[in-house]
C-alpha cells in the first residue's frame, strides 16, 4: 500500500535523524553571566571534545568553557 510506504519512509527520517543527533553526545558549553549557557559544538568522543576544548581556551582565554556530556538528547528518540 502506499499509505504504509509513506509512513515507514517517514518513521525511517524520523529515527536516522534520532539516531544522527544521539551520536554527538559531548559538547562544549561557553558559559554566560547569569547561568546561561552556550553550546559551542558537538562531538561523538570525549577525546575530541578535550582537544577542541583546550584549543578554545588558547585562542579565547577569557571566555569559560566546560565539556559536557548532553544526555538530554536522547528525548528525541521516537
Amino acid at each position: 500500500m502506499p499509505q504504509n510506504k509513506i509512513y515507514n519512509d517517514c518513521l525511517l527520517k524520523t529515527q536516522t535523524i534520532a539516531y544522527k543527533e544521539r551520536l554527538n553526545s559531548w559538547a562544549i558549553a561557553r558559559l554566560l553571566p547569569d547561568m546561561q549557557r552556550v553550546i559551542v559544538a558537538r562531538f561523538r568522543s570525549r577525546s575530541d571534545a578535550d582537544g577542541h576544548l583546550q584549543r578554545l581556551r588558547q585562542l579565547i582565554p577569557g571566555a569559560y568553557f566546560v565539556l559536557v556530556f548532553d544526555c538530554q538528547r536522547d528525548e528525541a528518540v521516537v
